[in-house]
């Protein structure tokens, strides 16, 4: 494939076709020029100057933090005053002395290697929701993965966040404007995802996230080929920004391509300057950090997507040493840095963040000193805009079902008070049917 584009073939993309095959841009990596990989799911428009847009509250930002791999429940939120849990986990089961402990009678903490969550715990900054599940769970990691991505239990249908987007501001499902935006109003901002690729979650009909893994891979490196692309692009660019356009198509790939110089000139930046606080050396350390820049530079954004694990443990999972203390830990001071980060830009009181994981594991050991595929698990949710403290009941440890925990809160519960309460957002358009808040967040 030629880096030069025919004019014949710029024609052939609708505004529609352009955003629809965006990802077929991004798998053409080694031969389409970077900027136009990144063009494909660009800001719509340049950063400053930005109108507002209905139905997008652009004060409050989301950020979703996602445990691949099924995080275990029971040694995260560890019930260490029940009967039993001993007893099923003779070799990975935390004892009274090796949790951090949230309530003085409840027999609940916080594993031991979970300080950072423990700091904002105490400083009331984290609520922790119990129980997390949904009806006939599925224990696959990708059919269930695909149920919290689209807030269905049959896993199909676009991811709830890109419903949302779609619902309020692009009329979902029809390409026309939404019931909160005019007819002359450009989209919001993208949601954004740090990693190779965009999640479900994310996707919608008519708008596409941006996924960014290096930021400095977010930029047109046609300057890097040779004299001839850099010159004819940067002429085109010119030459077209200054008079009126009547192909609607070229209009349309021409200011593409300049506002995803703005956003990506923007983005490495926000991403280029040094965070006010130490950030631990990990992977979803430099995720967090990522984030906190660019809400610190000021990014329209509003929501974010991180990622962590592996949680899938089924074997030398190990108490308070071993793979899952490791994650744990790693997750624990990741969050911690990144809301003392906040606190610093005074942007914390903007910045509710969601901690989920596609299933638990099960109640009981199995014979590698790990765990399997379970069911239910807990939630935590960060900010100052949040309750904090334990939401729902623990699941029992004898009442299980065929092994495993009985949930005691639907997930979408969660996700019905974040829409209703923070993104301003009837969940009923974007859930198919309401759910029964849980108060997770303050009134």
């Amino acid at each position: 494939m030629s880096n030069h584009l025919n004019p014949s073939d710029v024609k052939a993309y609708t505004r529609r076709a352009f955003l629809q095959n965006s990802t077929l841009f991004a798998s053409a990596a080694l031969t389409v020029p970077a900027f136009l990989q990144s063009s494909a799911f660009a800001l719509p428009r340049p950063m400053e100057g930005l109108s507002s847009i209905a139905g997008v509250d652009e004060d409050k930002i989301l950020v979703v933090i996602q445990l691949s791999g099924g995080n275990d429940g029971l040694n995260t939120l560890v019930p260490f005053g029940q009967d039993g849990y001993q007893r099923v986990r003779p070799r990975i089961a935390l004892s009274a002395n090796e949790v951090l402990k949230l309530d003085r009678n409840g027999g609940l903490g916080l594993h031991g290697a979970m300080s950072g969550f423990k700091n904002l715990y105490d400083q009331g900054l984290c609520g922790i929701v119990q129980g997390v599940g949904y009806p006939n769970p599925n224990r696959s990691h990708f059919a269930s993965m695909d149920i919290w991505h689209t807030a269905d239990t049959n896993g199909t249908g676009d991811g709830w966040l890109g419903k949302y987007i779609d619902s309020q501001c692009c009329g979902y499902g029809s390409g026309t404007p939404g019931k909160n935006q005019s007819q002359n109003q450009d989209p919001p901002p993208p949601m954004i995802a740090i990693g190779k690729e965009a999640p479900l979650m994310l996707n919608g009909r008519t708008q596409m996230p941006v996924a960014i893994e290096d930021a400095d891979m977010y930029q047109w490196t046609g300057d890097k080929m040779g004299k001839d692309l850099s010159d004819a692009y940067h002429e085109a660019i010119e030459k077209n920004s200054q008079q009126s356009m009547e192909d609607d198509n070229k209009s349309f790939l021409v200011r593409t391509a300049m506002d995803a110089q703005v956003s990506s000139t923007k983005i490495r930046k926000a991403v280029g300057t040094e965070s006010l606080v130490q950030y631990p050396n990990t992977r979803l350390g430099s995720q967090l950090s990522m984030v906190a820049s660019m809400i610190r530079a000021g990014m329209p954004t509003r929501v974010f997507y991180v990622s962590h694990g592996s949680f899938d443990t089924h074997a030398n999972q190990g108490g308070l040493q071993g793979t899952h203390a490791r994650l744990l830990q790693q997750l624990s001071e990741a969050v911690d840095a990144f809301y003392s980060d906040l606190r610093a830009q005074e942007n914390d009181g903007r910045v509710l963040s969601m901690c989920f994981s596609e299933f638990g594991r099960r109640v009981g050991q199995n014979g590698s000193g790990g765990t399997d595929h379970g069911t239910a698990a807990p939630m935590f949710l960060f900010g100052p805009m949040v309750n904090p403290g334990l939401h729902s009941r623990y699941p029992s440890l004898t009442d299980l079902d065929n092994g495993d925990l009985k949930y005691t809160a639907d997930f979408r519960q969660v996700y019905s008070e974040i829409l209703d309460g923070w993104l301003s957002a009837p969940s009923k358009d974007v859930l198919g049917r309401g759910y029964q808040h849980l108060r997770v967040l303050k009134s």
